[in-house]
């Protein structure tokens, strides 16, 4: 499986962006697709995952509400839609996939196989 994200960039605070991950290589529908960032000198954090389409959509806490994430089978593409960015959203942001993740270990950077090359997210104030 081979990932390219997309859509990164420069906002103000309270922008908005939408981050795209195309995959390649197998049927994304059937993987677990999530979406991490990681912050200068911080460890990788998880942010979004969805393990197949039509399934439940998991977010951590801090973009509840904020953040949307969603699929378009048809195009092998996940999306992250960003919404009422602020400064602790910038990160370098990564799609992963993997083939089967139990749902406890659905939010640790470990359990994914397969990563994209990362956007940058950068919020101003």
């Amino acid at each position: 499986v081979q990932l390219q994200a997309s859509g990164g960039g420069l906002v103000q605070a309270g922008g908005s962006l939408r981050l795209s991950c195309a995959s390649s290589g197998r049927d994304s529908s059937r993987l677990t697709m999530a979406w991490f960032r990681q912050a200068p000198g911080k460890e990788r954090e998880f942010v979004a995952a969805n393990r197949r389409s039509g399934d439940m959509i998991y977010y951590t806490d801090s973009v509840k509400g904020r953040f949307t994430f969603s699929r378009d089978n048809t195009k092998n593409t996940v999306f992250l839609q960003m919404n009422r960015l602020n400064p602790e959203d910038t990160a370098v942001y990564y799609c992963a996939a993997d083939s089967g993740i139990i749902l406890s270990a659905l939010r640790q950077a470990s359990s994914y196989d397969y990563w994209g090359q990362g956007t940058q997210v950068t919020v101003s104030s």
